[in-house]
């Protein structure tokens, strides 16, 4: 056994991915997560709508892969996207199309993978990095850790809200209508969390279900967009896709639209990503609200994520010592010390003990600093290491806002 596992590693090799290989990724895609032509076929997809859908994604993504002589055994891909963090644009590699064939499993691949991935990442000074994960204790191994929650809330339609009077209108558009975009780039540019999307995220968001679903679009007393709605229709339930606006006139204003479909609607399902429970917000608050982790994140090199974060400054505060263990990333590991000058300008260096001490791992920080979980609690829970003065300075200077991410990829 020991001299097949040796032949079979010296096979192994890895090299990027390229265009010429989109059919062998595809492949493993549809095995690993076992999409069968059945169900292709019912969403009106075949095999080669799929491969040309891939082929830009695998000229726009870093995608990685061990083969085996020309059979491709592993892979992974880096999507190059953008991330608001507390109004600081920052960039972000997205993980995707993470599959092994089972059987090259146990052989580290997907190991070294992550590693080259992070460290394309760090080069390309994508700073996070964000996934959506199919089994997140695998995930929190390699520094991963939960950012974003996905609330599915159920409302019957004796419990919509009351209209509420609105100056504006709501118009139903095709779904490449600029208006939408224009509404999402300045929700995006507000709100902590959210990704930027650009052409390539908007070919991601499109892609399934471009054919079955709605938008409307509700625009002001100026006839400017403000906020959208993309959803559709089945079985007497109004499902809601997303639900994005960018102030409360227009938020009544689409509340409004799909109340106005009381007679053709049993309910509405809908999914929230902001992490706030709906009832609050119904005059009838008895919902029904089911919540799930959603979106993992990573900060890739903590040096580089510092000096850009917006910290809430309201004085000069004494150092903080941190001292993180990344199990991937040897740049996130060891000592740290942070400090701020006159100005309030961040200053991070490598090494030294000045400071208070706080002791965490990079999954503990990346949670903390995305604002999912404060720095009480992480304590409380034994996931921080740090004295009562040290957490206090962590709870005045990290924004207080949770993050938002709706995005799939």
């Amino acid at each position: 056994m020991t001299g097949k596992r040796e032949k079979l590693e010296d096979r192994l090799k890895m090299r990027r991915l390229t265009t010429d290989d989109t059919a062998q990724y595809n492949a493993l895609l549809r095995y690993a997560f076992q999409v069968t032509d059945s169900e292709l076929a019912a969403i009106g997809w075949d095999q080669k709508d799929i491969e040309k859908s891939k082929k830009p994604v695998l000229k726009k993504t870093e995608s990685f892969g061990f083969f085996d002589g020309e059979k491709l055994a592993s892979q992974i891909s880096i999507y190059p996207m953008q991330v608001n963090i507390y109004g600081q644009m920052y960039k972000m590699g997205g993980v995707t199309g993470v599959a092994t064939y089972p059987e090259y499993s146990q052989h580290g691949l997907m190991s070294r993978l992550i590693k080259e991935a992070l460290q394309n990442m760090r080069e390309n000074h994508q700073s996070i990095s964000m996934l959506y994960p199919y089994f997140i204790p695998y995930y929190r191994k390699k520094g991963w850790e939960i950012v974003t929650d996905i609330m599915t809330y159920t409302i019957k339609d004796t419990q919509l809200p009351k209209r509420r009077r609105t100056e504006g209108m709501v118009e139903r558009v095709s779904i490449d209508s600029e208006d939408i975009r224009t509404v999402h780039d300045k929700f995006t540019a507000k709100r902590h969390g959210a990704l930027k999307r650009n052409s390539l995220e908007w070919e991601e968001y499109w892609r399934w279900e471009a054919d079955d679903v709605l938008v409307a679009v509700y625009y002001n007393l100026n006839e400017e967009p403000t906020g959208y709605l993309v959803y559709y229709i089945s079985n007497d339930v109004f499902r809601i896709k997303e639900f994005v606006y960018i102030n409360e006139e227009a938020c009544h204003g689409l509340w409004n639209y799909i109340t106005a479909h009381f007679s053709m609607i049993e309910k509405v399902v809908g999914k929230n990503y902001t992490n706030e429970p709906m009832a609050f917000l119904l005059e009838d608050s008895e919902i029904q609200e089911e919540i799930k982790p959603y979106m993992m994140a990573r900060i890739v090199d903590f040096e580089a994520f510092i000096e850009k974060f917006p910290f809430d400054i309201i004085s000069i505060y004494d150092d903080l010592h941190f001292i993180i263990e990344d199990p991937v990333m040897e740049c996130n590991n060891g000592d740290f010390t942070l400090r701020w000058d006159g100005n309030g300008e961040t200053i991070i260096e490598r090494g030294g003990t000045r400071g208070r001490t706080v002791r965490c791992n990079i999954q503990t920080l990346t949670t903390m600093f995305f604002g999912y979980r404060r720095p009480s609690y992480l304590r409380r829970i034994e996931r921080l290491e740090a004295d009562d003065e040290a957490v206090r300075i962590l709870e005045d200077i990290l924004p207080i806002d949770q993050p938002y991410f709706s995005d799939y990829f």
